[in-house]
């Protein structure tokens, strides 16, 4: 009877308490102004506790991150107002309840989603790409609102209405000038994927002298990395001598980062316009998708044939165009991160239509050390295995190890921004590349993006396709001969995705290759970080500017050795 009157009054002191979560509620809604059809999207709700910009432009997965909160709508007409609660899946607050205190500048904005039909028959609905490399935040159509400043106390019940009466203009595009070119296909391989018109472009830088030698004919340079909007690091006009040098770049810790690039972009077109420069194209390619700001370069599962379309479209088009050699021992690709992995990729992918590769900071080309995670013997990818503690697998290092992100946190960012692999980030891209498409024709997932439990089916159908250092053991006896001097990589030790570790297990395999010995190259930066591109002489913020003659003395060199009898070797030489 005691035991019973106790839990009574415990039950009744435990209703009596007020109820301290927070029950401020946010709708969301835009007007007819903007689009009378309804829409498909992922509906964003982002906070900031400062107004240095708008909030949309203040979201991440590091420490400096502001709050987001997202959820899928299917046929938001406009005037709906769409309430945005415990549903949403927030970053780095979990529950839009756990908002503290204090005063925030709140903004809407709809990620808008179109209807793909594709080619295998199922039915997606994708950002497009609209010229602005698949950046949600930047997108030209999505719809936003106007930042508003509201006070949030857990304490009182509180509506804030959302309108996004605001739609992010369209690209301008990039204009040619006398060194700079540019060209876009419709591609016929990845529309019938798609089912819908497909564009790839590049962006071509020249040589001198173009114009007056029409008899040249010129080796072609792939520059692989992430979406350019025009070609980067190239500059006729220096930074003006009274430029602002106060700009800070947190991630090399100098000012006057702005000018330093526009100084090194000035003198890359001294050098290319110097009388003894040799005379190349330079390409930079655009292959933005639905899931990223590129493809990878590969043909995928989920992306369709981009691997055949840039190979057996674009670059003939490219060439034929701008006068290329067309041969592949006149073609050289390299490129750093993305870049990195796609220029190895397609070395390896189409053997004897490139003549070398240089893979600076390669995304992970061994899987187990995908970053941290080894997929074929790990159970999760977000702690590491104890039998009594919970340590969570660090995704992002600076130089000296101190940890800004975890594998948990990275992922519930993409999260946040998308599900069905959507979010427009480095882990949903992996995962839309590498993995088999799934009954919903969305990818299947690497690993379970709330909990982290891996799946070995999907890591097997990785091994197989996208695992360089496995595919490259598996059929050394046949891509050998073709890849021999041709493989070359280089990275920081201290990369801050962790991406040498999976360098690491690609030297032992190539140290050991026979019948050939791969006869490349595998360097490392002392304590540098992501973008080391095999420079000791300077430091990584300047040898990051300079891949496009980095690397020209090898490449010259790899031509004199190895270009077939009768070939070319004068025209492009004046």
């Amino acid at each position: 009877m005691r035991i019973s009157v106790l839990l009574l009054l415990a039950l009744l002191t435990q209703c009596s308490l007020p109820d301290t979560r927070n029950r401020i509620s946010f709708t969301i809604s835009f007007t007819k102004e903007l689009s009378d059809q309804a829409q498909d999207g992922r509906l964003l709700l982002l906070l900031a506790n400062n107004d240095k910009s708008e909030p949309r432009f203040q979201i991440g997965d590091g420490l400096n991150t502001q709050l987001v909160f997202g959820l899928d709508v299917e046929g938001m007409k406009p005037g709906d107002k769409i309430t945005v609660s415990g549903e949403a899946f927030g970053f780095p607050i979990r529950n839009i309840s756990d908002i503290p205190k204090g005063d925030y500048y709140v903004q809407a904005l709809i990620n808008r989603y179109e209807t793909f039909n594709l080619k295998t028959g199922h039915t997606v609905k994708l950002p497009p790409d609209q010229g602005e490399g698949q950046q949600w935040n930047r997108k030209p159509g999505n719809f936003y609102s106007t930042p508003v400043k509201v006070s949030i106390d857990p304490q009182s019940s509180q509506a804030v209405d959302l309108v996004m009466d605001q739609k992010i203009p369209p690209v301008e595009e990039p204009k040619d000038t006398k060194y700079v070119k540019h060209i876009k296909i419709q591609s016929k391989m990845l529309s019938e994927f798609w089912g819908r018109p497909m564009f790839l472009g590049a962006h071509v830088l020249v040589p001198e002298g173009f114009d007056e030698h029409p008899e040249a004919h010129y080796p072609l340079m792939i520059y692989h990395g992430h979406f350019p909007s025009d070609f980067g690091g190239f500059s006729t006009e220096p930074p003006p001598a009274d430029m602002d040098t106060t700009d800070y770049s947190s991630r090399f810790g100098i000012y006057g980062y702005n000018k330093i690039q526009k100084q090194e972009a000035y003198n890359f077109y001294q050098q290319w316009t110097s009388k003894n420069f040799p005379r190349f194209l330079v390409v930079e390619i655009q292959h933005a998708n639905p899931y990223y700001d590129d493809s990878y370069a590969v043909n995928s599962a989920n992306l369709g044939p981009y691997g055949d379309a840039i190979m057996y479209e674009l670059l003939p088009e490219i060439e034929k165009k701008f006068r290329g050699i067309g041969q592949g021992w006149a073609r050289f690709t390299y490129g750093g991160s993305t870049g990195g992995w796609e220029a190895l990729a397609v070395q390896m992918f189409y053997p004897d239509e490139f003549n070398g590769c240089f893979a600076a900071c390669p995304d992970p080309i061994d899987f187990r050390a995908y970053c941290l995670v080894d997929i074929y013997k790990q159970n999760n990818a977000y702690w590491y295995e104890s039998d009594f503690k919970k340590l969570p697998i660090p995704s992002h290092r600076n130089y000296l190890g101190q940890i800004q992100s975890t594998m948990q946190e990275s992922n519930y960012y993409e999260l946040a921004l998308g599900t069905k692999s959507r979010s427009g980030q480095q882990w949903d891209i992996w995962e839309a590349v590498y993995s088999p498409q799934g009954d919903d024709g969305y990818p299947k997932r690497i690993f379970n993006k709330e909990t982290g439990d891996i799946d070995p089916e999907v890591a097997a159908y990785w091994r197989e396709h996208y695992d360089l250092r496995h595919i490259l053991e598996r059929d050394w006896k046949t891509l050998g001969p073709k890849l021999q001097g041709k493989i070359h990589i280089y990275c920081g030790d201290m990369d801050n995705y962790y991406l040498n570790n999976a360098v690491y297990l690609m030297e032992d395999f190539l140290k050991k290759t026979n019948n050939p010995f791969y006869a490349g190259e595998v360097d490392y930066g002392d304590r540098a970080e992501h973008c080391w591109n095999g420079d000791h002489e300077n430091p990584n913020y300047i040898s990051r500017l300079r891949y496009n003659t980095m690397y020209l003395p090898r490449i010259l060199k790899r031509i004199e050795q190895s270009a077939p009898r009768g070939a070319d070797m004068k025209s492009w030489r004046y």
